[in-house]
């Protein structure tokens, strides 16, 4: 392709870190790739990470499909893992078809992928059994995730809710605490360590850290986001710096 690979994003009205680190991510690729990119986004209205608001903000993803799919992107990435688990289990397959039938009707059919399902095939890809997962989100919620998680196959031996209830808040979590609270996890049986269950709250900083502390693999819901990005545009999975699953081992 001649021109840059244009990625659509569905986003959170209040999320600050899915543009900043899949950007991050794909601009680093071009110290070892050739592909270039340019990111292009739509967003649904969301400031507190409520069961109620994220049903209401998932309703309005069918709108930013069909306005992303008029800049004709060339892959569309909906950007909140909680509301699509806080839908019921396996949700993500259903969002990802309508979705993409919006896109369809628009002329402009485009892969649609979602950070849920994202996160749960780059477990399988990494032929993970049992997960330790870190999540900001209320405690209710987190254990939403989880199940949702139980439910497509995996064991979570372990699971820490940050409990951060304002969306903006999550956006603003150090990612340089996250090294710490790993440490106080039980990740001894874990084959991989799930850093951040949330689009918003950042880890791309830490994954490297906790990688090197606990001798795991890491992944985030954003590294599985640009991971099936990648994978949808047949380009190579592989990102400097992004932790083992974008490391070219799977």
């Amino acid at each position: 392709m001649n021109r840059p690979y244009r990625i659509g994003q569905i986003v959170p009205s209040s999320n600050t870190t899915m543009e900043t680190e899949i950007p991050a991510m794909l601009n680093a690729r071009l110290q070892i790739r050739p592909e270039r990119f340019t990111f292009h986004s739509s967003r649904m209205r969301m400031k507190k990470v409520v069961k109620e608001e994220l049903a209401a903000m998932d309703a309005e993803s069918d709108r930013c499909a069909v306005e992303l799919s008029d800049a004709r992107v060339d892959v569309l990435g909906y950007a909140c893992l909680v509301a699509i688990m806080a839908m019921g289990h396996g949700y993500h397959r259903v969002s990802e078809k309508r979705l993409q039938a919006h896109t369809a009707a628009n002329g402009a059919d485009a892969p649609v992928i979602t950070s849920a399902g994202a996160l749960v095939d780059a477990l399988k890809v990494m032929g993970a059994r049992r997960v330790a997962v870190v999540a900001p989100y209320m405690k209710p919620l987190t254990e939403l995730v989880v199940d949702y998680i139980r439910n497509e196959g995996y064991e979570v031996v372990d699971h820490r809710a940050l409990e951060i209830p304002d969306n903006l808040e999550v956006g603003r979590h150090d990612p340089a605490r996250l090294p710490a609270i790993v440490a106080q996890m039980n990740v001894a049986d874990a084959d991989v360590i799930v850093l951040s269950a949330c689009v918003q709250m950042p880890s791309l900083a830490a994954i490297a850290q906790v990688e090197a502390m606990t001798g795991k693999p890491v992944i985030t819901a954003a590294a599985a986001t640009t991971y099936a990005i990648l994978k949808s545009l047949r380009l190579d999975p592989v990102v400097p710096g992004a932790g083992a699953l974008l490391s070219g081992a799977y």
